[in-house]
């Protein structure tokens, strides 16, 4: 491969992990649907949870917070989704909550050519890093659960090291973990302002999956080096 990296550091959810959008309001509906209990109407509630689920994710510290208590997370945005229909029933959110982190966890799975993608890296010589926020609890489970141990000479998880991306620590973490100047390095992720932002600034060689094919956004905080659809495409 022409300019082969030294190293390649891998974001996980939504780049190796398929955590789609797709199913996330069919999920929620599912989940209000079976533990309703005829206390609400579904109906009214989703456009409420629908608005405050990305409210509560477009802010810095809930989302923080959230990465790392994802049950209290989706609680609190079923209460609060109650609350503006007058509902008040803890037990019936906690159910709700509950029941929608067990459909997507039965749905997870990794991409097509994950694993073929790590492994070829590995086959190459090719040092490698993974490098996910969330809790340590949840993001380690997740490694274990697809068996990703092997493939990785470093992994950072926001929970365990303290912080998470895009602070400038976790990637100067990796680059020490596997040797590399960052010139050398390349950055694979999903999310823009998490993974591509910093190590541009850095200098790192950055690879934006854009799933859908929508294209960069015309105010991204940064400009990949790369575009790619699938992890599949990157070696």
């Amino acid at each position: 491969m022409e300019n082969q990296p030294d190293a390649i550091f891998f974001d996980l959810d939504g780049t190796l992990l398929d955590a789609s959008n797709v199913t996330l309001d069919s999920d929620w509906r599912a989940a209000c649907e079976a533990c309703c209990d005829g206390a609400f109407d579904v109906d009214s509630v989703l456009p409420h949870l629908h608005e405050i689920r990305v409210a509560f994710w477009n802010d810095a510290e809930q989302a923080r917070r959230g990465r790392f208590d994802l049950t209290w997370a989706r609680e609190t945005m079923v209460r609060e989704a109650f609350a503006r229909v007058n509902v008040n029933d803890d037990a019936i959110a906690a159910r709700i909550a509950a029941d929608y982190h067990a459909r997507r966890e039965a749905a997870m799975g990794l991409f097509p050519g994950a694993v073929a993608t790590l492994e070829r890296a590995r086959t190459m010589g090719i040092r490698t890093a993974l490098i996910t926020n969330g809790g340590a609890e949840g993001q380690h489970g997740k490694v274990v659960r697809f068996a990703l141990e092997q493939y990785f000479d470093c992994i950072v998880i926001e929970g365990e090291f303290g912080c998470g991306k895009p602070d400038e620590r976790v990637f100067r973490h990796a680059l020490d973990s596997t040797g590399c100047e960052p010139g050398r390095a390349w950055m694979v992720g999903d999310y823009i302002e998490a993974d591509i932002v910093t190590p541009v600034r850095l200098g790192m060689h950055t690879v934006w999956i854009d799933e859908n094919g929508e294209g960069l956004p015309p105010d991204a905080a940064a400009r990949p080096h790369r575009i790619v659809r699938s992890i599949a495409e990157l070696l």
